[in-house]
């Protein structure tokens, strides 16, 4: 299936790009408009220059003089009206396309980055997981950045390359033919040279692409991780290990640096040659009387106007290559399937009772390996349900599965009745809360924390159910009570305070299912007595399932079921289970110190 997208897709990043900005076609072809229109009153000044001359030394046989005005202040007064109006239009159509580029750069860059990003949201867990963050962050950020500074820069200076290329040769061919293939002659070999340096960069900048990813995740990593590193001492480790990916960095770059530096030079010499031959050959040309003095001027001008600029393609060619080498990775990540489809039934919260089938399901994140294998739960609507058994048992995974993180590779998962498959993801989604054991807060306040839950809280609403899940008594002892900044996931609370936080805001949220994943786990006895008082006037009539290693915050549950290995061995309630004396008997005498 993958294969067929890309065989549908442009194969040239240029093409792609274009295709992608499609919108902005009217405004790109303003740009263009006047980026030409500026080369074109650019290149009037040699001419103006051979007018002068012209004046200077044909007098009343100039080429003005033909149109009637033979005084010669008179000519040099229309030559400078002329510069007057041309230098103004010059200048005027130069800050609209400068205008243009960066306001079109600015707009794909813009699109790009939030498209981008909103395609990442929406695919599978496992792409995340197969997947550095540092690489993302390299592709939403500097690959697009590279992208932006092409269109500010590059793509005028192409297309004023080549306008000046067509319209300087072709004065050429109409003042001297005779001349005009030396000047001309050098163009061939400079755009076949530009051809190769392409050609030969183009792997060179995509190894570079790849070796800033790579840099970036390791440093992403490592701020992650920077408690850890502190705590092991091993900043010299890593600071080593973040050499070695700068220098591979680095040595690509070299690399991608040393072809194309090389590229100036070698057209320069190229450049020397025709315009050694105008200067040469012309002014025999004009001694012999063949030419005029002032066409010999215009032509010297046009020759330099013409070749030198085509040294700039170097420095154009290279912001062309980084930039296309940006723009494939960006398209790549576009064009990345979303495996996940956002299913078509729409199953409002309000009308969700909350009864959950897991039907003879099976999972495996690697192929002839499941984790959860020929599976059935039945939950009923507003019961609470724990699900115990040893760490791989695949508990967590069925949470996974419950929130379509993943898909089921057999059976069925059924909410009311609907295989889930079906409802709007969204709808699915809004419909239960989790609390995981690893609470993610974000960098802000707490009551920004809380409010994730319902966005549209009130501070009397988020005070509300901070009081339920038991955490206002040590918010309002905060610097700045809910106003407080928590820090990047938090860190700048406890545990305990995370796991609160983490539980009022699937108070505010209210869904009818509520999903307890080791929400306990690694607090304190005092902490946990609290967290379990909120969990119980949260839990009532909303479907609830628990998932925990402690036994004793689960005995209550309405229903437990014991996993191992991804199957079912036992269920019941706490006291059915316990005179089973199965594997769940075991686990609570080895936690409960032989009580029974």
């Amino acid at each position: 299936m993958i294969d067929e997208n890309s065989k549908k897709q442009p194969k040239h990043p240029l093409v792609r790009l274009l295709k992608y900005g499609h919108k902005y076609r009217p405004l790109i072809w303003q740009a263009v408009i006047c980026s030409i229109l500026n080369k074109l009153f650019d290149l009037a000044p040699p001419a103006l220059i051979g007018a002068a001359v012209d004046v200077v030394v044909q007098r009343q046989d100039s080429l003005i003089a033909r149109f009637g005005i033979t005084d010669i202040f008179g000519q040099l007064l229309v030559l400078s009206v002329l510069s007057v109006i041309i230098w103004s239009l010059e200048s005027l159509f130069q800050y609209i396309y400068e205008q243009l580029w960066r306001n079109i750069a600015q707009h794909i860059e813009h699109d790009l980055r939030l498209d981008a990003y909103n395609h990442i949201q929406n695919l599978e867990l496992a792409y995340f997981e197969e997947r550095s963050t540092g690489r993302l962050l390299a592709i939403l950020n500097d690959d697009i950045n590279q992208l932006e500074r092409f269109l500010d820069i590059g793509a005028n200076e192409i297309l004023q390359v080549v306008t000046t290329a067509v319209i300087i040769s072709g004065a050429f061919f109409w003042l001297t033919p005779n001349v005009a293939w030396m000047a001309v002659l050098p163009i061939p070999f400079i755009l076949w040279g530009s051809i190769v340096f392409q050609k030969r960069l183009a792997p060179r900048y995509a190894q570079v692409r790849e070796k800033v990813s790579l840099l970036n995740s390791r440093l992403a990593n490592n701020l992650s991780g920077i408690t850890t590193i502190k705590s092991f001492t091993t900043e010299a480790y890593e600071l080593e290990r973040l050499r070695q990916e700068s220098e591979a960095y680095r040595q690509s770059n070299r690399r991608a640096i040393a072809l194309s530096a090389a590229f100036i030079p070698l057209i320069r010499m190229v450049i020397l040659a025709g315009f050694t031959a105008i200067l040469l050959y012309g002014g025999m040309e004009v001694v012999e009387g063949n030419l005029a003095v002032g066409t010999y001027s215009v032509l010297v001008f046009l020759t330099q106007r013409l070749l030198w600029p085509l040294t700039r393609l170097g420095q154009t060619l290279d912001l062309y290559q980084r930039a296309m080498a940006s723009t494939n990775r960006v398209m790549d990540l576009l064009d990345t399937p979303i495996a996940i489809h956002p299913g078509h039934l729409s199953l409002p919260v309000e009308a969700i009772r909350g009864e959950v089938n897991l039907d003879n399901i099976t999972f495996a994140y690697y192929p002839g390996q499941p984790v959860i294998k020929n599976l059935s739960l039945y939950i009923p609507a507003g019961n609470t349900i724990a699900i115990v058994g040893s760490t791989g048992s695949g508990k967590s995974t069925l949470v996974k599965l419950l929130l379509r993180l993943y898909e089921v590779q057999a059976g069925k998962i059924t909410l009311d009745g609907i295989d889930i498959r079906d409802i709007l993801l969204s709808d699915l989604r809004r419909g239960i809360g989790l609390v995981s054991q690893d609470v993610f807060l974000f960098h802000g306040t707490v009551r920004e924390n809380i409010a994730y839950g319902n966005l549209n809280a009130s501070l009397s609403e988020v005070i509300a159910a901070a009081k339920i899940a038991e955490a206002h008594d040590f918010i309002c002892q905060l610097p700045q009570e809910y106003d407080t900044i928590v820090g990047e996931r938090g860190q700048k609370l406890s545990g305990g305070q995370r796991q609160r936080i983490a539980i009022a805001r699937a108070v505010l949220k209210n869904p009818p299912i509520l999903i307890l994943d080791e929400a306990t786990s690694a607090v304190d006895n005092e902490t946990e007595a609290a967290i379990a008082r909120s969990l119980e006037k949260i839990t009532r009539n909303r479907t609830t399932i628990a998932i925990a290693h402690r036994l004793s915050t689960i005995r209550h549950a309405d229903c437990i079921y014991v996993l191992e290995f991804g199957q079912l061995i036992e269920q019941g309630t706490h006291e059915e289970l316990l005179s089973q004396q199965g594997i769940y008997a075991n686990l609570w005498r080895v936690q409960t110190g032989m009580r029974g």
